[in-house]
């Protein structure tokens, strides 16, 4: 069995390797659904936790989109794609030849440094 790696509230950390992990996964899951973590080692170095769905979002994961925010965002951007000089921007862009799509992209390298 793994190492007791830290202490959580509800149950110790483990650490186990990669192979026991596939070898055990069960009981090993049910140690992340109880709110304990597991590390999962490969090569004595960790690689992955497992851990439950509520510790996953704690910390920031799995979270919906906000679509407000990005449907506003979107908008903003459409909006700033709107007017007279990026418009002849585009449109000169779409009409460049090659080489002068070449000559330019040097010339915004050089800029940038």
């Amino acid at each position: 069995m793994g190492k007791v790696f830290g202490k959580s509230k509800a149950t110790a950390a483990l650490t186990v390797t990669a192979t026991e992990a596939k070898t055990r996964f069960g009981p090993l899951l049910e140690t992340a659904i109880g709110g304990g973590s597991v590390v999962i080692t490969k090569h004595n170095t960790p690689k992955a936790v497992l851990l439950s769905m509520a510790e996953y979002e704690a910390l920031g994961g799995s979270r919906p989109p906000d679509l407000r925010a990005l449907s506003g965002e979107f908008d903003s951007l459409v909006a700033r794609l709107q007017t007279p000089r990026n418009r002849k921007a585009l449109k000169s862009a779409f009409d460049a030849t090659p080489k002068e799509l070449g000559r330019l992209a040097v010339a915004n390298q050089r800029r940038r440094g």
